[in-house]
């Protein structure tokens, strides 16, 4: 895990730079913490995409703090900072119920078939038995991506052929996967969004029948977001979230990315989970999210 770690720390440097470097900079060069140190820091969480919601519970939970401690140091205040992202960033998980199905869902471009196929690798380290099904059926080569992903992880795919009904691929998926005995199904769909109305309808669709076929499973939904997206990565979130129950966020490409303030938005804005973070193209790169470790490797 530390490996992890310094490899999170590496990812986020573009977003120290951005924003937390600022936030030293701040708290060096300032004599007292007063209304024009509140101002600035501010200003510099809304850069870092923050988010306003975010920034400004923050902002008035470290007014509060500072305040009822009688802080006078800036490097004190920066700690309470830290302090407060970890409990922002922290909202309980529910724990993982078998069997399952995983719908993954995010608009096209995100790593979301990438995201499914690192997802599939690591509950299969962990003994679990896994199945994929390629409900992405109108991106070309999308489960040709998947089955490459399959074969690595070393896990059975459903699929038909393109342009097939996504609820027919899960109607299969799921019978295969009770048949046998499969503690996890992990579902790629479509990522169009320029069509609410059809992907309601489709995702509706998929949810219905698995509703349906499997009662017994339990549904964790999982919205794939790019991180250098920013603030237009939370907009895509709220529409999804209009469309479907999101139960938790997978934030990927933070290493890219000087916004990874985002995570905090997310959290402040939607009240979801963030899940897992990744922070590059390797398959140990997709971590379950450690909102302490976020936290210092931010600062």
């Amino acid at each position: 895990m530390a490996g992890f770690f310094a490899r999170l720390k590496e990812g986020l440097s573009k977003t120290r730079g951005n924003m937390t470097g600022k936030i030293d900079e701040l708290a060096r060069n300032i004599r007292q913490i007063d209304d024009d140190f509140f101002e600035e820091l501010t200003d510099i969480l809304l850069l870092g995409d923050v988010g306003v919601a975010a920034t400004e519970h923050i902002i008035a939970a470290l007014r509060q703090q500072v305040r009822d401690s009688r802080v006078k140091d800036p490097e004190q205040a920066k700690a309470m900072l830290q302090s407060i992202i970890i409990q922002e960033m922290d909202i309980p998980r529910p724990s993982l119920k078998w069997p399952m199905v995983m719908l993954v869902v995010g608009v096209n471009g995100v790593g979301k078939t990438t995201t499914v196929g690192k997802l599939a690798m690591r509950f299969k380290e962990v003994g679990r038995s896994v199945m994929l099904a390629a409900a992405d059926t109108y991106r070309a080569a999308a489960d040709d991506q998947l089955q490459v992903w399959a074969e690595r992880a070393g896990v059975p795919l459903i699929r038909q052929q393109m342009g097939a009904d996504p609820a027919a691929v899960v109607f299969d998926a799921v019978q295969s996967a009770k048949s046998r005995n499969t503690d996890l199904l992990i579902v790629d769909t479509a990522g169009r969004l320029h069509n609410k109305k059809n992907l309601m309808d489709e995702l509706g669709k998929i949810r219905r029948v698995i509703d349906r076929e499997y009662p017994q499973a339990s549904m964790r939904c999982m919205l794939v977001l790019d991180a250098t997206t920013g603030q237009n990565g939370l907009n895509q979130a709220k529409l999804f979230k209009e469309v479907v129950d999101i139960d938790g966020i997978i934030l990927t490409k933070l290493d890219g990315t000087a916004k990874g303030g985002i995570a905090i938005a997310i959290r402040r804005e939607l009240n979801v989970p963030v899940w897992y973070i990744g922070v590059g193209e390797g398959i140990d790169d997709l971590q379950p999210f450690n909102p302490k470790e976020f936290s210092e490797a931010l600062f």
